[in-house]
């Protein structure tokens, strides 16, 4: 991205005169649209989802200007959700995890790439392991040690570190429950990974349970994080095909090949302002 750009999402109840009325409040301010997707869905009588990217170099007032104009003239009476973000704004991305390395280090290839819009902070797990992996990408590594009975101090520690250094939490194979406390701190922007077979192989191992019963695929799953372990809103999904010759060692790499493409994506379009979250569902503009 070398023009300067801003992002704008926007949900709202479907009606007649939307796309008119940002596209030609922008045209009044001087915004050349880039991009424009949009969506709309038959749920609860109509929902109109909308992502713009427009340059800001031409603008014929500051943006923080052109924030408060929107919301008076276009957002308050269509009575849109909406947020505006400007590209050379990174987000801070703060990433947990335990022992597995996969997940993690494709996103901190992606970064170090410049494949990822974003910058990592600080990597926290609750093992020493990947220390020297994760300093060879200049990122700190804190050790947090996390047990059930010292998961209080534990959170309150991470949450002093994550203290201003994070604008999206990422859970890399970060095998531990984190606390309603701690997801309130980031409503919608925590981010986790796990394997697609539940409910069906609850607990350990689960591609043990699945060699066992003879699956015909394995999958992985990206989603927000709620409350409600493991029922957040989905960001991404994929899927590999398994064939009776394959043991659960093979299972166990499809799956981890599987788990640090759909994390890295959701990631990435997270960054972007691509994903709009919707009740229990998420709209995404990939």
């Amino acid at each position: 991205m070398t023009q300067p750009r801003a992002i704008l999402l926007v949900q709202c109840p479907d009606r007649p005169g939307i796309v008119a009325a940002i596209s030609s409040f922008l045209y009044r301010h001087g915004a050349n649209i880039l991009d424009f997707d949009q969506h709309t869905s038959v749920d609860n009588g109509g929902a109109y989802f909308t992502r713009l990217e427009f340059q800001t170099d031409r603008l014929d007032l500051p943006v923080e200007d052109l924030q408060r104009a929107f919301a008076l003239d276009v957002a308050r009476p269509f009575a849109m959700d909406w947020r505006l973000t400007l590209s050379s704004q990174r987000k801070k991305v703060a990433i947990l995890v335990s022992k597995h390395d996969h997940a993690l280090l494709e996103l901190l290839w992606n970064w170090d790439r410049g494949d990822l819009h974003a910058d990592v902070s600080t990597v926290i797990s609750n093992h020493p392991d990947l220390r020297e992996a994760v300093e060879s990408f200049g990122v700190p590594f804190v050790h947090v040690p996390n047990t059930r009975d010292t998961r209080a101090q534990a959170e309150a520690r991470m949450l002093e570190l994550l203290d201003g250094k994070a604008d999206l939490v990422v859970l890399a194979r970060y095998m531990q429950i984190v606390s309603p406390e701690l997801v309130a701190r980031w409503p919608g922007r925590i981010i986790n990974i796990h394997h697609s077979f539940l409910p069906a192989f609850v607990g350990a191992d689960p591609y043990r349970q699945a060699y066992e019963r003879g699956v015909k695929i394995v999958g992985a799953t990206a989603h927000y994080v709620t409350a409600e372990l493991d029922a957040g809103p989905i960001i991404d999904q994929d899927v590999g095909r398994v064939s009776h010759r394959d043991a659960v060692e093979d299972l166990k790499r499809l799956g981890r090949d599987l788990e640090r493409r759909v994390l890295a994506r959701a990631v990435r379009w997270h960054c972007e302002d691509r994903v709009i979250v919707n009740g229990n569902k998420t709209v995404v503009f990939s």
